[in-house]
């Protein structure tokens, strides 16, 4: 973590769609070790704006619109 307090680690991380509310158009991911970002729907990156709880995906991390870090584009592996 930076001194800024946003993480240092950039590039394509890994991780596994944990919840998804296609209602609300929101989901979380979480990584191997537990961390876990929010998603919204327009982040995923093929357009449909829905993904199945489960599916292993690729992700970045970016401060979202509310300074919280979010998961973003969210690729469907």
């Amino acid at each position: 973590m930076s001194t800024d307090g946003w993480p240092t680690r950039r590039g394509a991380r890994t991780g596994t769609v944990t919840s998804f509310e296609g209602d609300r158009g929101l989901g979380t991911v979480a990584e191997e070790d537990g961390t876990s970002f929010d998603f919204h729907c327009a982040a995923i990156a093929d357009g449909t704006r829905d993904i199945e709880v489960g599916r292993p995906v690729t992700f970045e991390v970016h401060p979202g619109h509310q300074g919280r870090l979010e998961a973003r584009p969210v690729v469907k592996r």
